[in-house]
């Protein structure tokens, strides 16, 4: 039987399987309730391709939904934990933002413009990302793996519950974590040669008392021609929850002269 073959056959299995036990194993149903259009015939072929991979052992439950994507709780062979994104291949809106991002980046020169193989890019590009990250030494999730519009990474956070965000906890020391986390977006975008473009309270969390960035599907090369103008907004969104929690934050034009040159 051809390859191609049998990765369908694997892919209707699970589909059934999916149908009847809605491929959870741990979560209540009723709170967390699974968009049909995660979990279509390529995607499953592709969960698949990454269980035979060894990449995934189990897929514990949804953390969220959202409306490009779902992430996923699961563990790998070993039993560590993962954080398992799938981009939805269904949203035209998503996909007509995405453009923008992704064109004017070498690293993506030659890509597909149907509406798949947009997304399996937009996946590619935030697992590559999130390479650059981590060899930079950023706080970050860790990529582990992607594949069509799964990515796989580290899980932040213990036994299935996630850091918390920015957004829903107290700090017990803001300044420091403010340095904590514009030091970050410096090293982001002097080592990695990155700016993230979406950075607020949403996409950082707080783990061991430090800033964890996340969410890198936007980030830009610090040399393409809207890195500068995303950049701005960054220290903007910043430093505007900063002021609100009470910290005497840095000028936001300072702040990017220091970001970009290490000088203030």
């Amino acid at each position: 039987m051809p390859r191609r073959e049998r990765l369908e056959k694997k892919a209707e299995a699970m589909e059934r399987q999916y149908e009847e036990n809605s491929l959870m194993l741990n979560k209540d149903q009723e709170e967390f309730q699974v968009t049909e259009a995660v979990f279509d015939r390529p995607t499953l072929e592709g969960i698949y391709r990454l269980i035979h991979r060894k990449i995934i052992d189990k897929i514990k439950g949804v953390l969220k939904a959202g409306k490009e994507a779902s992430i996923y709780w699961g563990l790998d062979y070993d039993g560590r934990e993962l954080a398992i994104k799938i981009y939805y291949t269904s949203t035209s809106e998503f996909r007509k933002g995405m453009m923008k991002y992704i064109e004017g980046d070498p690293r993506f020169k030659r890509f597909r413009k149907d509406s798949k193989s947009i997304i399996y890019t937009w996946t590619q590009k935030e697992y590559s990302n999130l390479q650059l990250a981590e060899s930079a030494g950023i706080n970050a999730p860790r990529p582990i793996s992607f594949y069509r519009n799964i990515l796989v990474m580290s899980f932040i956070g213990l036994d299935g519950v996630p850091a918390p965000l920015l957004r829903e906890i107290s700090l017990e020391d803001p300044n420091q974590f403010y340095d904590q986390l514009t030091d970050e977006i410096r090293f982001l975008y002097q080592k990695a040669g990155l700016v993230h473009g979406d950075l607020s309270e949403y996409n950082i969390m707080v783990w061991e008392k430090k800033p964890v960035i996340f969410d890198f599907s936007q980030a830009m090369l610090k040399f393409h021609p809207l890195a500068e103008e995303l950049l701005r907004h960054d220290i903007e969104t910043i430093n505007s929850y900063f002021v609100k929690i009470g910290v005497n934050v840095y000028d936001n034009i300072a702040l990017m002269e220091w970001i970009k040159t290490g000088e203030a």
